[in-house]
């Protein structure tokens, strides 16, 4: 093997890393995985409550996301799978509003009778696209406008974009708003209610299952391994860091391109490097709350109301059931923000203190002391911000000295999600696979 130490190296123990190792290994490839974190899943990464994995920030998959329940099913896991009627609603003139079946957009009182049709219209109509790149130069908010009309617009759409992206909103593309009302419309039970599915255990229990995988056909996977030099070497690459170095015929790097620019600058051509660094990502805050009662009986509560801080109330054990957490109520406040925001940077106990008043504004019946536990998340690379014309600002698959990306950034048309990040990790895992042959193992 020319004297290196594995063959592939790849960079990132989330779901794209663990499953392009995954291909890698059981085709007989030498692979080498090499995680930050002291335990794998990236995003998907677990906490302990009540002798329970439960995830740092909220997870669902859709029941039509076929690249995960293709995975799970060549691991022997699909008996781990749950697929419930999900609960949501949307929060707005301080009344929650249930949002779960054609029905219930019927009753939605906000929007005029003919605005509901334009609503529920607007979602078949996007289904019907089957070209993405008709609407890469058009804006979301310009889209939806001409869709469902200024009104529907105002009340339903601008306070999601803006909560979502916020100073970034006017920007995105139609193409990132059309595929989320694709992927939801296409979730649904036979009486129109959406339909969505849970890993028993967490998703982190999925990830442990795909490393273990991986571990079984023979490759390695290093925790606590932060990579922080990537650099070509005697046409191969040298991967270095803290903990040590690394050598490989070939590398894959997984984490956010900013990050990857850093790994890189000082070989890689100045324009690479810029355009690892021109597509922007926002970071996202989650604080998990432990309730001794139910908040409410929503799962997934869009917030359509400026002054609320969060984008979403996400109740997940409405969806899979307190039982299993030792009865504790389960709710996860999201909020995505530029990192360089204030609220980024404050600790646990100041988030609660923050989010408090909130909560006893949107649930009256809410009470301070049915807070058991709290905790607080961050993701400083949560969201790509998929701007007009973002498939020209997506760097190649393969750059240069034939380094290899596989990020959340290059899932397009589609967006991030670990239904994605298992379908690009298998899919270039796989090609490589075919492409290369093993390597002989030194003596």
């Amino acid at each position: 093997m020319t004297g290196r130490d594995t063959e592939f190296a790849i960079i990132g123990g989330g779901f794209a890393g663990l499953s392009a190792a995954y291909e890698l290994a059981r085709a007989g490839r030498r692979v080498t995985l090499l995680e930050a974190e002291d335990r794998i899943g990236g995003l998907a990464a677990a906490f302990e409550t009540e002798g329970e994995r439960l995830d740092r920030f909220y997870h669902h998959w859709f029941t039509n996301d076929r690249a995960v329940m293709d995975l799970i099913g060549a691991l022997g896991l699909d008996g781990e799978v749950e697929i419930n009627p999900s609960n949501t609603g949307l929060y707005f003139a301080n009344t929650i509003y249930r949002l779960s079946s054609p029905l219930d957009l019927l009753r939605f009182a906000p929007l005029p009778f003919a605005d509901r049709i334009r609503l529920g219209l607007l979602a078949l109509r996007a289904r019907r696209v089957r070209d993405w790149r008709a609407l890469e130069e058009t804006t979301a908010a310009d889209w939806l406008r001409a869709m469902g009309g200024e009104r529907v617009f105002r009340v339903v759409w601008e306070p999601l974009l803006t909560g979502k992206f916020g100073p970034h909103a006017e920007a995105i593309s139609a193409v990132w708003f059309w595929n989320k009302l694709k992927l939801r419309g296409g979730s649904r039970g036979a009486r129109g209610e959406e339909r969505l599915a849970y890993f028993r255990g967490g998703f982190v229990a999925l990830a442990e299952a795909l490393a273990e995988a991986v571990r079984g056909a023979g490759g390695e996977i290093r925790l606590a391994a932060p990579v922080e030099r990537l650099v070509p070497e005697a046409g191969g690459w040298r991967l270095s860091g803290r903990w040590g170095s690394l050598t490989a015929a070939r590398a894959i790097a997984t984490p956010a391109l900013p990050l990857v620019a850093e790994m890189v600058r000082g070989w890689a051509p100045a324009d690479y490097v810029a355009r690892l660094e021109r597509i922007h990502y926002l970071a996202n805050l989650c604080l998990v709350l432990e309730l001794d009662r139910p908040l409410s009986e929503t799962y997934w509560l869009n917030v359509n109301d400026p002054s609320f801080p969060f984008v979403g109330v996400i109740e997940h054990t409405n969806f899979a059931g307190a039982a299993r957490y030792g009865g504790r109520h389960i709710v996860y406040l999201s909020k995505y923000l530029p990192h360089t925001d204030p609220l980024y940077r404050l600790g646990a106990a100041e988030m609660l203190d923050f989010a408090l008043p909130h909560l006893a504004r949107m649930f009256p019946e809410f009470d301070p002391a049915s807070v058991q536990r709290h905790h607080l998340w961050r993701a400083r690379w949560a969201q790509p911000v998929v701007e007009r014309g973002y498939s020209r600002l997506i760097p190649p698959e393969e750059g240069p000295e034939g380094l290899l990306l596989c990020s959340m950034a290059q899932i397009y048309p589609e967006d991030r999600g670990t239904n994605y990040a298992i379908r690009e990790g298998r899919r270039l895992g796989a090609r490589l696979a075919a492409e290369t042959a093993p390597e002989a193992t030194p003596a």
